[in-house]
């Protein structure tokens, strides 16, 4: 699998995997934020060069990851107390975004099938208010496609939640982040300008 990858592997960086000619680390914003961001991710992301959350922890100091792998019931053992937290993750009624920043703001990370089944699988999460980011998403160069409507990728929705509760001065430089991350992957692999027109065509003559 092209996006199966290794820190070690020769000419890349060993922060954020891409070659060394594309590396984005001397770009890297510092986010410092109120809200600690747990991301609780399947373990098929840990290896995968195109995870996004990989790289909103090089400029989140405030995040931390729990990787969920096939011992569930270990790792709901090792989630932290929750007692001041929000959960991103679609529900069918989904609590109003708090006031005041909570302490810890949980990201199930993983396809949407993997999320799913993930969530169903760590009853601790179960009794976390559950929080959605209103709208379609933004339409931008992304490197993964997915046909669910609200689909993000995980940088930005850590982006446009942690936007939501402290402000746009945290989302906007990990937007930026994002779309220099997907530039310079897609440069690294030789296909930015095809893959930026057919976007623009796609974007502007859509089917």
């Amino acid at each position: 699998m092209r996006s199966r990858t290794s820190s070690e592997l020769p000419g890349r960086c060993q922060r954020c995997w891409i070659r060394v000619e594309f590396c984005v680390c001397p770009q890297l914003p510092t986010v410092e934020t109120r809200t600690r961001v747990l991301v609780v991710r399947h373990e098929r992301e840990s290896w995968k060069s195109t995870g996004t959350a990989r790289v909103a922890a090089l400029a989140l100091p405030n995040l931390a990851f729990i990787d969920f792998d096939d011992d569930p019931a270990g790792v709901n053992e090792r989630l932290p107390a929750l007692d001041d937290a929000v959960l991103l993750f679609p529900s069918e009624a989904p609590a109003p975004w708090p006031v005041t920043p909570p302490k810890t703001l949980v990201v199930i990370d993983g396809t949407w099938r993997q999320t799913r089944r993930m969530f169903t699988k760590l009853p601790r999460l179960h009794p976390v208010p559950r929080v959605e980011l209103e709208g379609a998403p933004a339409t931008v160069l992304r490197l993964r496609d997915t046909s669910f409507e609200q689909g993000r990728s995980t940088l930005e929705a850590i982006a446009e939640a942690l936007g939501r509760l402290e402000g746009p001065h945290v989302a906007e430089p990990l937007l930026r982040l994002h779309a220099d991350f997907v530039e310079r992957v897609l440069k690294a692999r030789g296909v930015f300008e095809q893959k930026r027109d057919a976007f623009e065509r796609q974007r502007w003559h859509p089917l």
